[in-house]
């Protein structure tokens, strides 16, 4: 089946001309198949990975209908209704709709928490044609007769499984609840579990289906490895990585995944100290704290980024080359998104995890939903070789005591710094300028899904108001 170009899909000149100015030509899988449907007036249920151009898909129709059928919004209105789980998402939303929209007539508006209320009441009053927002401050908005959604024409549900994960079920049904019943609905998550399933029935008519990939897959170019090390010696391998990376020809920025707010905070200071330009982003930072940590991100000023699960969906940086897991997310789908960070817009990516004692489980789960082993990374004088032991015979939690020998030596085995400087284990070449993992071709890759002229981002397990 041939893939079609932009400029062959019967959108409206003006966002054809925005296309083209952005150098877009060619859109992705789920671009290709969700565009046309929508335009039809078609309900979809959408399951794709982050990256894919998830945002482009539902976006581009949504402005044609409006540029189409211009009208006044109704005061307090809005024909279009996208809900997404968190600030980042919705800040991402919504520049893809500008972007797209340049040539376009129309209004659009933000509610999130986190800032003050009163720009963005004031913005509804005459009422927008696009409101992106998060279900906590929309409601919030809605009960004080702020908001009023009775003229809603397209309704989006966006990252629907980050948006259960948070807690915010009950918050979506109420806002279904007061939609109209003629209305176009759109569902997109990365992962179809039954919850969601029954979710989008409830929500949806007669929905098209457009599904790219098995669900909870990861991304082509990604590079993915494991090291099974002690918990003690996670801030030195970590050091050694982003020294690697500082001194490579072609400079990537890297972002390094902790599981706690306070953990974040603790190596983004360690790590500045150390000599690497770090910062911390987490849900208690404020919004203009994290954009401003976010900005200076993208220009190289701080080129590691310690994140919690706040920026796995919402961090979208073209240069982002190495993603750590220092700590190993509880849940598996995280995993997932976190190292969705790199290998984006066509570019290849590295993704290192740290497994200690006490994280075996949660990479016995992450194996399980990605359907394939990580491969393994031993050439590091951290290596705790029962450790792996411990795991490959379905051992739980931490090794138990005695059997414990410590990490390998620099000259261990051929598995030190030289190792990892010239050849892998086994004398195996480099490729892909990193070491080999001491596994017969290299680090292994998984399945594909094609880039995005626009991509999603996202999320934080957070609950409460957003």
């Amino acid at each position: 089946m041939t893939t079609p170009r932009f400029d062959t899909l019967p959108l409206a000149a003006p966002l054809q001309q925005a296309l083209q100015e952005q150098g877009y030509t060619i859109p992705t899988p789920v671009q290709a198949q969700a565009i046309p449907l929508l335009l039809q007036g078609r309900d979809l249920l959408g399951c794709a990975q982050t990256g894919t151009g998830k945002t482009a898909s539902f976006s581009l129709p949504i402005l044609h209908a409006i540029h189409e059928r211009p009208r006044a919004p109704k005061p307090k209105g809005t024909r279009a209704l996208v809900l997404a789980p968190t600030r980042e998402l919705a800040l991402q939303v919504a520049k893809s709709f500008t972007t797209y929209g340049k040539n376009v007539r129309f209004r659009q508006t933000l509610i999130y928490g986190g800032v003050g209320q009163n720009p963005q009441i004031a913005a509804m009053r005459g009422g927008v044609d696009v409101l992106v927002a998060t279900p906590g401050r929309l409601l919030d908005l809605i009960d004080q007769r702020c908001v009023d959604l009775s003229t809603v024409e397209f309704f989006v549900l966006d990252e629907v499984d980050r948006m259960l994960d948070m807690g915010f079920l009950r918050d979506v049904k109420r806002i279904v609840a007061m939609l109209p019943e003629k209305r176009q609905s759109l569902f997109f998550s990365a992962t179809l579990a039954p919850n969601i399933v029954q979710l989008a029935v409830s929500i949806l008519r007669n929905p098209a289906r457009v599904s790219i990939q098995p669900e909870t897959t990861t991304a082509e170019r990604i590079e993915q490895r494991v090291a099974f090390v002690d918990r003690d010696h996670k801030r030195p391998l970590l050091e050694l990585l982003l020294a690697e990376q500082a001194n490579a020809k072609e400079a990537k920025l890297t972002m390094v995944f902790s599981r706690t707010k306070h953990g974040a905070n603790k190596l983004a200071k360690s790590l500045s100290m150390a000599g690497f330009a770090a910062d911390a982003i987490h849900g208690n930072k404020s919004q203009a704290q994290r954009e401003k940590t976010l900005e200076r991100f993208r220009m190289g000023l701080t080129p590691v980024l310690v994140a919690t699960d706040v920026a796995a969906r919402g961090v979208d940086v073209k240069d982002v080359g190495l993603v750590v897991n220092y700590d190993l997310p509880n849940e598996p789908e995280a995993y997932v998104h976190r190292i969705g960070r790199t290998g984006r817009a066509g570019a290849s990516g590295l993704s290192v995890s740290f497994c200690a004692n006490d994280e075996l489980d949660y990479l016995r789960e992450i194996e399980k939903i990605i359907r394939m082993e990580v491969p393994r990374w031993k050439d590091h004088e951290w290596y705790l070789p029962e450790l792996e032991e411990h795991y490959r015979r379905g051992g739980r939690g931490s090794v138990p005591q005695g059997q414990r020998q410590g990490g390998q030596g620099r000259s261990g085995g051929g598995q030190g710094r030289q190792g990892r400087q010239g050849q892998g284990q086994g004398g195996q070449p480099r490729q892909g300028g990193h070491s080999s993992s001491g596994r017969q071709g290299g680090y292994g890759r998984v399945a594909a899904v094609g880039g995005a002229p626009q991509r999603d981002g996202g999320g934080n397990r957070s609950r409460g108001r957003r």
